[in-house]
């Protein structure tokens, strides 16, 4: 995590990238999210004084979005579907497993920093139900070795097949 000048540091640095304008805020927190992994205070007073937004709008669409967190989150999300295929073919064993080999619950961080675990209502994936998405990678029909094997490739840094 960054102390508060290499928060505002990062945050400069994305804002010389956009227009200083409200229109960009969306934009800016994304950036600002990607390198920071959420978006501390220091960040969202900085970007509202920056592009001229009051200080509660920017809080808003910061909360407002799923996407955006204002706590620290894993390197990587893994978003469990709860969509009704998902749900029907055992989303629910899927995050036992989940809490029994990270051993953190849904909403929350490992103690390495490597896994944020969050429930989303639907992946689009029915057909490879039950399914999960780790950052932008859908991986379906998940079971317990499967799910070990996808994991262990996220710890060593090997993300793909």
């Amino acid at each position: 995590m960054a102390d508060e000048a290499q928060t505002i540091d990062v945050v400069d640095e994305v804002l010389r990238r956009y227009r200083p304008e409200p229109a960009s805020l969306i934009s800016v927190l994304q950036d600002v999210q990607e390198d920071l992994n959420y978006l501390p205070q220091p960040a969202l007073e900085r970007i509202s004084a920056t592009l001229g937004v009051p200080r509660n709008q920017t809080y808003h669409v910061a909360t407002f979005f799923k996407a955006f967190s204002l706590k620290p989150r894993g390197r990587h999300t893994i978003s469990i579907c709860r969509g009704t295929a998902c749900h029907v073919k055992g989303a629910e064993k899927v995050a036992d497993m989940l809490r029994a080999e990270l051993k953190v619950l849904e909403g929350e961080t490992t103690e390495d920093g490597l896994f944020t675990v969050q429930s989303v209502r639907c992946l689009g994936c029915c057909s490879l139900a039950p399914a999960l998405m780790i950052d932008c990678e859908a991986y379906g029909e998940i079971t317990q070795a499967g799910l070990s094997e996808i994991l262990l490739k996220y710890a060593n840094g090997n993300r793909h097949d």
